[in-house]
């Protein structure tokens, strides 16, 4: 029989995704002593965290792929063995979607919980003995009181006359995607959530291995799960701050960049996020405000539901305002003429897709009968027409004349390999990622692939103007007003 441990022997993670995926491999790679099960019903993302070609991983993250090679296969496992892993484990993290619902009580704000909750009743069904159950997933305040109810209702002896017990733990991530393996290695803080000290310090014991005793944060879990949610939104609201200052500057003829190196000079504001751009985009930050928005409405603060309701507005109206820029400096209408779009991930360093400012960017453009020629370096054209909700093309000839669908006012895409190909007889460029490739590009060679007047929307503000301009393009930049 297991019985409560200061040491932990044997971790289930439920969920192979961008969150249980890298931590667990970090958990592993730190603590060798600990049996690592990440746990997932998807078998072909569970087929490709096991692949030999490390290339291969579900999530590209930088830095992962070595430590998977490390830790796989010595006290790191892959499977869907999921039933097993829960039952031999001293602690299970939940580590599974919550999006936002999409009908029903909460529509479009709430968290769907569905998962969660089906986590909690196969923990409740599999566990043995004593088991530490860590909330891992970005959840609203208070769902610790769902798990908590399903877990100690299962309480009690087992078959063989052992008995079982729980305790909830509230563990959120704080990761950045693209920089989520140093997160993990060198965090800002681990915040740990519950009211029971043995399972908070077992849990810590594990962090300890690699992260000094002082980032380590104990809080009551209410507080914790809050503080997941808060954290987004205060990232999320600076960026929407000043992209509304960027729109601010083009009108004004000054400089965003100028702007906010001046005011992140100030310690009480500081430089972090103050990067204009098309808006902020990933899994979390807009699911997590919206959950906010709907908790506020439901505790009796209108106000603070609509404080926090601004800052989605806002982004997204940052992101059909660059629409509506391109379309207008291109003669007033997109259909028909080739826009090369440069990034589709929510950001540079990721494949994730979720949120990305360049789907609604797109969609847009597409309504406007616009042929979107996309590349990016690391997402599958296979997530591009999901996220679209649109299959792609075979690439139209630029020596057969106007297409069907440049005809008829259709909106089409298709992917590229290379920036070369995307950009040939495109009217535009839209930087759309800030992948670090595109800071460097050839403007004098590619401008000659395009058809003239052609222009560069940079909504990142990462390419060199004056290098853009000497090649014969035009150039529109975010938040400058000289442009």
């Amino acid at each position: 029989m297991k019985t409560p441990l200061t040491e932990i022997r044997n971790i289930c993670c439920i969920g192979a995704g961008y969150v249980g995926g890298p931590t667990m491999a970090v958990i592993a790679d730190r603590c060798p002593k600990i049996q690592v099960n990440v746990v997932d019903l998807n078998e072909s993302r569970i087929a490709a965290w096991n692949d030999s070609d490390l290339s291969n991983l579900p999530i590209y993250e930088p830095g992962l792929d070595k430590i998977v090679q490390r830790a796989r296969g010595r006290n790191l496992y892959f499977s869907t063995e999921v039933e097993p892993s829960i039952a031999n484990a001293d602690m299970v993290f939940i580590s599974v979607n919550t999006p936002t619902k999409t009908r029903g009580l909460g529509s479009g704000q709430a968290s769907d919980l569905r998962w969660v909750e089906a986590c909690a009743r196969q923990v409740a069904k599999c566990a043995q003995g004593h088991t530490i159950v860590v909330e891992k997933s970005t959840l609203p305040v208070r769902t610790a009181e769902t798990i908590q109810a399903i877990l100690q209702a299962s309480q009690g002896p087992q078959s063989n006359g052992e008995p079982r017990s729980f305790v909830v733990l509230s563990n959120p991530e704080f990761l950045a995607e693209g920089t989520a393996i140093k997160d993990l290695e060198t965090p800002d803080r681990v915040l740990i959530g519950g009211e029971d000290s043995h399972a908070i310090e077992s849990l810590a014991s594990i962090y300890n291995k690699w992260v000094p005793s002082e980032k380590i944060l104990r809080t009551n879990l209410w507080s914790s799960e809050l503080s997941k949610l808060t954290a987004n939104a205060f990232l999320a609201q600076r960026i929407s701050s000043i992209n509304s200052v960027a729109a601010l500057c083009e009108l004004t003829g000054a400089d965003v960049k100028e702007v906010a190196k001046a005011i992140g000079s100030d310690t009480r504001i500081g430089s972090k996020f103050l990067n204009s751009g098309p808006g902020f985009g990933g899994s979390c930050f807009q699911k997590d405000i919206l959950n906010l928005v709907y908790l506020s409405r439901y505790f009796g603060l209108p106000e603070v539901a609509d404080y926090w309701q601004n800052v989605v507005t806002l982004n997204t109206w940052q992101q059909d305002r660059i629409a509506r820029l391109v379309v207008k400096n291109l003669f007033g209408t997109v259909t028909g003429k080739r826009l090369a779009l440069f990034g589709f991930a929510f950001k540079a360093n990721t494949n994730d897709t979720r949120e990305a400012p360049a789907i609604r960017i797109a969609k847009d453009l597409l309504d406007e009968g616009a042929q979107l020629a996309i590349y990016d370096p690391k997402v599958e054209s296979l997530q591009i027409a999901s996220d679209l909700k649109l299959p792609q093309i075979t690439p139209p000839s630029l020596k057969a004349g106007p297409s069907k669908a440049e005809l008829s006012g259709e909106g089409t895409w298709w992917p590229c390999s290379k920036v070369e190909e995307a950009v040939s007889g495109a009217d535009a460029v839209l930087i759309l990622t800030e992948w670090s490739q595109f800071r460097g590009l050839n403007w004098d060679e590619l401008a000659q692939l395009m058809r003239k007047p052609a222009w560069v929307f940079d909504t990142r503000g990462i390419v060199n103007k004056e290098e853009v301009t000497s090649a014969g393009l035009k150039i529109w930049r975010v938040g400058d007003g000289a442009t």
